[in-house]
C-alpha cells in the first residue's frame, strides 16, 4: 500500500544532482584534502564564504563583506546561537509569528527563551498586532530580546511579507531598538512573482540579522546554513559557537557544486517543485473546496490547511493514519502549542502520483472527523 507521506519539509530527491555532486566531490576532495586534517574556527569555509556573499549580493543588489558571514551546520544553529548570543536570563521574550517553524520553537523554549506570538494573516505578521504587543510590553518595563521572523514562504503557512509590511517591520524594531532576525532558509524556492528584498537590504543597522539556508533547496542532510550580521553584532553571536566551526568537508563539496553560482541548480528544481504546488492545490479544489480553506504558497514547500472546528484532529489523525496518510499538526507550530484548526501539508518530495492518490483519502478523513456535513462558515485563513 502507498504511504503519502505530507508531514515532514524535505527537498525533492527526484532532482538531486547526483552526478554533478559526485564530481563536486571528487574535486573536492582532489583540491582539500590536506585541510580536511584541521580545524578551521567560527567563519568556516573561505570559498563557501566568498560563494555565499556574492550570492546575497547579486540577489538583495547590496554589498555583503564575506567577513560578516558565517557558515553553520544547518540554519538551525545559526537560529540558536542567535538566542543565546541575545538572552541574558532577565525576562528573556523573543517576538514570533504565533505560527512558525516547530524546531524554532522547541529550540527557544529549550535555551529558556519566552516566546510570544504575534497574530498573523495571509501576508505574515500583522504589524498592528505587533506595534499593540510591543507598546504593552514598553508600559510593562519589558523589552524583547529580538524579533524572529520567516518573511519568506513561511514555516509553515506559506505566507510571504510584502514589501511595505517588511519596511514597516524594520521601522517598528528600529523605533523599539530591537534586533530583527529574518530567517531567509527558503528563500530560493521560489515559484512565482516578485522577489522582496531582505530587510538587511533595506536597511544598515547593526541590529540586522540574517540567516540563510542550502538545505531547502540542495539538500538536507549537507547541514549547511549561513548567518550574515555586521558587527559587533556578528562576533556576540558566533562567539556562542564551540564547535570549531561547521563541517568542512561538506563545504568544501558544496563549494565546488556551486562554483558558477546557485542559479542553474534552482532553474532545475522551483519548476518541478512548482509543479507539485499546483498538484496538491487542485486536489484540495476538486475534494474539500466546500470545507477548507488554504494558502497558495508562491515559493517553499508547505501549504497551510483551514478546517472547520467541528473536525475531531485526534480523530482525523488516527483515521488519515490508518489510511497511512500522514500531515502535521498545527498543535506544533504554535508558539503556546494550542489546539488549532489547522494541518501543515509538505509537498517538496512527494511524488506527483501519491499526490493525486493521496489528497482523496484525506479529503475522505476530514469528512469522517466533522460532527456535522455543513458548509464551511469562513472564507479566510485566518
Amino acid at each position: 500500500m502507498n504511504i503519502y507521506d505530507f508531514a515532514v519539509g524535505q527537498t525533492n530527491p527526484e532532482t538531486f544532482p547526483v552526478e554533478a555532486f559526485k564530481q563536486a566531490s571528487i574535486r573536492a576532495i582532489e583540491n582539500e584534502h590536506e585541510m580536511f586534517n584541521k580545524y578551521h574556527g567560527s567563519l568556516g569555509h573561505t570559498r563557501l564564504r566568498e560563494l555565499m556573499a556574492e550570492r546575497e549580493s547579486k540577489r538583495e543588489g547590496v554589498p555583503v563583506d564575506v567577513n560578516q558571514l558565517a557558515i553553520t551546520n544547518g540554519s538551525m544553529q545559526s537560529v540558536t546561537l542567535v538566542g543565546q548570543a541575545l538572552m541574558d536570563g532577565n525576562d528573556d521574550i523573543v517576538i514570533t509569528e504565533e505560527f512558525t517553524y516547530s524546531g524554532t520553537i522547541a529550540a527557544y523554549k529549550g535555551i529558556g527563551l519566552n516566546m510570544i506570538g504575534i497574530q498573523m494573516d495571509e501576508y505574515g505578521m500583522r504589524m498592528d498586532c505587533l506595534e499593540s504587543k510591543l507598546a504593552e510590553l514598553k508600559q510593562q518595563g519589558r523589552k524583547p530580546k529580538f524579533i524572529y521572523s520567516l518573511t519568506t514562504y513561511q514555516n509553515p503557512t506559506g505566507a510571504n511579507m510584502p514589501l511595505d509590511r517588511k519596511k514597516e517591520l524594520i521601522d517598528i524594531s528600529t523605533r523599539y531598538d530591537i534586533p530583527l532576525v529574518e530567517d531567509n532558509c527558503y528563500g530560493d524556492v521560489h515559484f512565482e512573482g516578485d522577489k522582496v528584498p531582505c530587510a538587511f537590504a533595506l536597511d544598515d543597522s547593526p541590529n540586522q540579522i540574517y540567516i540563510g539556508s542550502l538545505s531547502k533547496i540542495l539538500a538536507p542532510g549537507v547541514r549547511l546554513g549561513y548567518l550574515l550580521a555586521r558587527e559587533p553584532m556578528l562576533n556576540k553571536i558566533v562567539s556562542k559557537r564551540f564547535d570549531a566551526g561547521s563541517n568542512y568537508f561538506a563545504s568544501a563539496v558544496v563549494a565546488e557544486f556551486y562554483r558558477d553560482g546557485i542559479e542553474a541548480h534552482c532553474d532545475v528544481t522551483n519548476p518541478v517543485l512548482k509543479h507539485k504546488r499546483d498538484l496538491l492545490v487542485a486536489g484540495l479544489e476538486n475534494t474539500l473546496a466546500d470545507i477548507c480553506v488554504w494558502s497558495v504558497p508562491v515559493g517553499g514547500l508547505f501549504l497551510w490547511l483551514r478546517m472547520p472546528d467541528d473536525v475531531d484532529i485526534k480523530k482525523l489523525t488516527k483515521i488519515a493514519n490508518e489510511n497511512n496518510f500522514y500531515f502535521a499538526n498545527g498543535k506544533g507550530f504554535h508558539v503556546d502549542y494550542k489546539d488549532v484548526p489547522y494541518i501543515r501539508l509538505a509537498f517538496g518530495h512527494v511524488q506527483d502520483h501519491l499526490i493525486e492518490e493521496g489528497i482523496p483519502v484525506l479529503a475522505d478523513a476530514i469528512k469522517q472527523a466533522r460532527t456535522s456535513n455543513e458548509h464551511r462558515a469562513f472564507d479566510s485563513l485566518y
